[in-house]
């Protein structure tokens, strides 16, 4: 840089200049953040089934290679099925699940766009009945119900591509993939959201059975082993908050509690012992 560019009558910025031209930037990226946060939660509900899908064959298909047939996929599917009956017994929009069985010992389950829930074997290892197994299909099931993670991607896609454009980014575009699947794989709703979900996985358990035994089982038990690195914790809210709130909600709904069923003889496995 010449000596002319700065020249007494165009002296260097100072330090505060900086600092306020920054701030400005700042300014312009979170006024830019929060209108995308309200723009996506008013049109999120305009989203047709049809971009869904289309999302969903981008996304898919990395998790069916890791989703080999198996029985423990054929036994999920067919639970998830009785869930699904309930659903159409209350007049939703009808959609078509399936549940993805990854045989990796990551304790976690994902709600994919195109209407998949992803369970790894490692979050089966640590279900010890039927119940407790179907209200957390029943919590993913929520999150398709309130269009969570189609929610949490579009804003993540629409932030990515405005501050792309403000800074003039070029190769905006060629990561959009790469976020997607970035977004869906490390996904993280709000307290709210998760709220909202477990409220649609309790009701969907009651009408199934009747009651509500084993919604909090899984959670407790995670509470119990929270310092174990596992991914269900790294994307869900803390358990013994999550147990809590479902107590609540269990008694002011006064929903009965009897027994809980066992797991079907192909979904009962042990933990690694690695």
């Amino acid at each position: 840089m010449s000596r002319e560019q700065f020249s007494p009558r165009n002296p260097p910025p100072t330090p505060r200049q900086l600092l306020i031209i920054l701030g400005i930037f700042a300014g312009i990226i979170m006024a830019i953040a929060w209108g995308v946060w309200l723009l996506i939660d008013n049109v999120v509900w305009l989203i047709p089934q049809s971009v869904e899908q289309q999302i969903g064959r981008l996304v898919k298909p990395v998790y069916e290679e890791l989703a080999l047939p198996s029985p423990q996929q054929a036994e999920l599917n067919q639970l998830l099925g009785q869930l699904e009956a309930e659903l159409s017994s209350s007049n939703r929009e009808k959609r078509d699940y399936q549940v993805l069985y990854v045989p990796q010992e990551t304790v976690n389950a994902i709600a994919l766009p195109g209407d998949a829930i992803v369970i790894y074997q490692g979050l089966l290892t640590e279900v010890q009945s039927e119940n407790e197994l179907m209200m957390i299909l029943g919590h993913e099931l929520g999150h398709f119900a309130n269009r969570d993670h189609l929610r949490n991607l579009s804003r993540g896609l629409l932030l990515q591509a405005a501050i792309g454009t403000i800074i003039g980014d070029p190769s905006i575009l060629r990561s959009i993939l790469a976020t997607i699947l970035t977004n869906i794989s490390q996904a993280q709703y709000s307290q709210t959201q998760e709220i909202q979900a477990d409220t649609f996985g309790l009701e969907l358990l009651a009408a199934h059975y009747g009651h509500v035994a084993g919604a909090t089982d899984f959670f407790a038990r995670l509470a119990k082993q929270s310092g174990n690195d596992w991914d269900f914790l790294s994307t869900h809210p803390a358990p013994d908050r999550r147990v809590a709130k479902l107590q609540r909600q269990i008694k002011a709904q006064q929903y009965p509690i009897h027994s809980t069923r066992p797991l079907p003889e192909t979904l009962k496995l042990s933990p690694s012992k690695d």
